[in-house]
């Protein structure tokens, strides 16, 4: 899977998460050393910290702005990537923190209460997101004539669903488009670039661990899932109307 979703928006993120039904390890030694093997194979990721919220990550950064990381909450494991040049770079460093865990830090496919992978494409715009998402996602819909009202505006415009992709219900997707623009940003007629509207897409599995059950397998078939509904469904009925619409405002 080597993939690149750069060019249908102006910033991307591929993030994993792993859930766990017990707490995970808080021990110095066990963070240290796990964190410290990660680092042997990313050496550019060099910046540890532990948070206010108790959340321990190891992150790469450059010029500002956070490339890679991985971190590690009570009961969840996170990864992530910018603007990955393909998929696959992300998706080595998924892989990497999925083989260390059951050895490092003790989780096993009997522990495992979910696991999510999330694309995350943000879309600049210096201006009204409501009014761009409702035109480009919802201008064909029931919620159009709800427009038409004399002197109606869309306001806090984010529309989301979760839909299930099996008769158990243990493999779901989410897609949600995120308005940035406050009614107060309306009114005063002031927006600023540095907030984009963004796209929130994920494929999550609740696994039912077997004898059989294998995680990373699992996990890859789960991104080749996700990365076959991008392309099928995500870009044509979301991101293309979404870049159509902005295109048409500036």
């Amino acid at each position: 899977m080597t993939n690149s979703f750069g060019s249908f928006c102006d910033d991307l993120y591929i993030d994993m998460s792993i859930c766990t039904q017990l707490e995970l390890p808080s021990g110095r030694d066990t963070i240290l050393t796990f964190f410290e093997r990660l680092q042997k194979q990313f050496p550019d990721m060099t910046r540890f910290a532990r948070r206010e919220t108790g959340e321990y990550i190891l992150e790469e950064e450059k010029q500002g702005q956070r490339i890679r990381w991985v971190g590690l909450e009570p009961d969840r494991i996170v990864a992530g990537h910018t603007n990955p040049d393909d998929t696959s770079r992300a998706y080595e460093l998924h892989h990497q923190v999925l083989e260390l865990i059951p050895y490092m830090l003790g989780v096993t496919p009997l522990d495992i209460d979910s696991m999510d992978i999330t694309y995350t494409m943000d879309f600049d715009y210096q201006g009204n997101h409501d009014e761009v998402i409702a035109e480009a996602l919802l201008s064909n819909s029931s919620f159009a004539g709800l427009f038409d009202i004399p002197g109606a505006k869309p306001v806090n415009c984010c529309p989301s669903t979760i839909i299930s992709l099996s008769e158990d219900y243990r493999l779901q997707m989410r897609i949600g488009v995120e308005s940035r623009t406050s009614a107060f940003d309306v009114r005063g007629e002031k927006f600023k670039i540095e907030d984009p509207i963004s796209l929130y897409f994920t494929v999550r599995q609740y696994p039912l661990p077997g004898p059989d059950f294998n995680t990373l397998t699992a996990y890859k078939e789960q991104c080749q899932l996700a990365e076959n509904l991008i392309f099928e469904k995500v870009i044509p009925n979301f991101v293309q109307p979404l870049n159509n619409a902005i295109a048409q405002r500036r």
